[in-house]
């Protein structure tokens, strides 16, 4: 049995979705969610449905129950995430998971980018729990930028960022979830000697996930105006004045700021690789930067 947390949220879904694109039984798929209301389509399609919280450990129990493989999904409540994470490693751990994949940030053991601190953490949670593991070190979502960027540079002719020249090797959140749905399904007899080995070998794994093609957001701002047919151009910004005006477009101030540091992390390659773990794992090349900005356009209105 596979059991995905945090599986309402925009990651978790798409794998639940993949998992059963797969040809998995639906039965022997888990979701953990905090409202099991906003799970309806998944009980619908026969997946089981549970209750789990992080910030509720007598819930994670339950729910993790007769689970075989796990994917922990970070939560989302920054500067809350350890304790959470503990507690969801706990119930893994007493649950007697056969093994445990963690979505961690790219070069976690490395970064300056603010999150990285508590993905880091939590990956010694993990370590110190004893459990198989995989660390699934994602990189920045593509969404990021053509969620919330693209509409903002359309309106006013400029990408705002603090990066510099530096570059991020951006996936879309499918790519990472074809790349956790890999390591939850690599094959072996379920409950044989060769599964147990698999399980075995499975730890330790670290992979380091990004985009095969990393971009700057000069080279953003370029794809946007070449698919978009409007001129838009890049401002590079110090971190402060990034941050103030991204204050001043309503983005919360601490918000703010972490996107204004996580910048700066891009201007020194906390949030690049080269390791091609992500088409590995997927079996295929990682959408492009403007097949993406292309899906984007495609969708807004008008």
């Amino acid at each position: 049995m596979i059991t995905v947390t945090g599986a309402a949220g925009q990651l978790g879904r798409l794998v639940v979705d993949e998992l059963l694109d797969g040809g998995l039984p639906p039965a022997q798929i888990v979701a953990v969610v905090r409202n099991p209301d906003k799970a309806d389509d998944l009980a619908a399609r026969g997946v089981q449905v549970r209750h789990g919280d992080y910030d509720q450990p007598q819930t994670l129990g339950p729910a993790l129950a007769g689970t075989r493989k796990l994917l922990l999904i970070s939560g989302s409540e920054v500067g809350r995430r350890i304790d959470q994470h503990r507690n969801a490693v706990a119930a893994a751990k007493a649950a007697g998971v056969d093994l445990i994949a963690y979505t961690s940030i790219l070069n976690a053991d490395t970064s300056s980018v603010p999150l990285a601190a508590e993905h880091l953490a939590t990956e010694q949670l993990i370590r110190d729990s004893g459990l198989p593991f995989v660390l699934l070190r994602n990189g920045w979502y593509l969404e990021n930028y053509t969620g919330s960027v693209l509409p903002q540079a359309l309106a006013t002719g400029s990408v705002l960022g603090a990066a510099g020249s530096g570059r991020v090797a951006a996936a879309t959140r499918a790519d990472f979830a074809a790349a956790a749905v890999a390591v939850l399904t690599a094959p072996a007899p379920a409950g044989s000697a060769a599964d147990a080995d698999a399980d075995a070998d499975a730890a330790g794994t670290v992979y380091e996930l990004g985009g095969d093609e990393p971009f700057t957001l000069a080279e953003l701002a370029a794809e946007i105006s070449r698919h978009s047919g409007r001129e838009v151009g890049y401002q590079d910004l110090p971190a402060d004045v990034y941050a103030k005006a991204l204050t001043d477009a309503g983005v919360p101030e601490t918000f703010a700021s972490m996107l204004a540091a996580s910048d700066v992390g891009i201007s020194r390659g906390d949030l690049t690789t080269d390791s091609g773990d992500l088409a590995r794992l997927i079996g295929r090349p990682t959408t492009s930067l403007g097949d993406a900005v292309r899906a984007a356009l495609a969708g807004l209105p008008g």
